[in-house]
């Protein structure tokens, strides 16, 4: 199986002990099957558009992408801007996994269509659970356009 076939998650972010957390928070709920990490929002971007060194990844869309807000090259709301504003992958449910609790985060996040916006809680195992029902609802529970009710890619 190529290595981007069936992806479900697209993760997006630049710490590698975030990261290593949240994988592992998906992979206790067996959500970490086809997930691709990228370190920043070019990225992130690239992996989405489909370009540069994913210009030959097979079509399809991430069921889920878990975007972190400041991330280097491209920051998430630049990201969340460009995927919202095309028409292709406007469906696309993004989650802000951040940090941030910034108030003008939020707001620039949902004026742009973000579809929740948690923030990283600090203790481990409040991370670990906020991301698995993050992942539950938005892989298993919610529906797309163009899927079928009661079906799973």
């Amino acid at each position: 199986m190529h290595e981007f076939e069936q992806i479900e998650i697209l993760l997006a972010e630049d710490s590698e002990a975030d990261a290593e957390m949240t994988m592992r928070a998906l992979r206790r709920n067996n959500l970490a099957n086809h997930l691709v990490w990228v370190k920043d929002g070019a990225e992130a971007l690239d992996f989405i558009f489909r370009r540069g060194a994913y210009a030959q990844r097979p079509e399809g869309a991430p069921k889920l992408v878990l975007l972190d807000l400041k991330m280097p090259k491209v920051d998430g709301i630049e990201v969340l801007r460009q995927v919202k504003s095309n028409e292709e992958t406007r469906t696309i449910p993004v989650v802000m996994l951040t940090s941030s609790a910034e108030e003008r985060d939020i707001v620039a996040s949902y004026s742009l269509g973000v579809n929740s916006y948690i923030v990283k809680p600090v203790d481990f195992a409040s991370f670990v659970d906020e991301v698995a029902k993050a992942g539950c609802y938005w892989v298993l529970v919610n529906r797309l356009p163009g899927t079928a009710a009661g079906s799973r890619r």
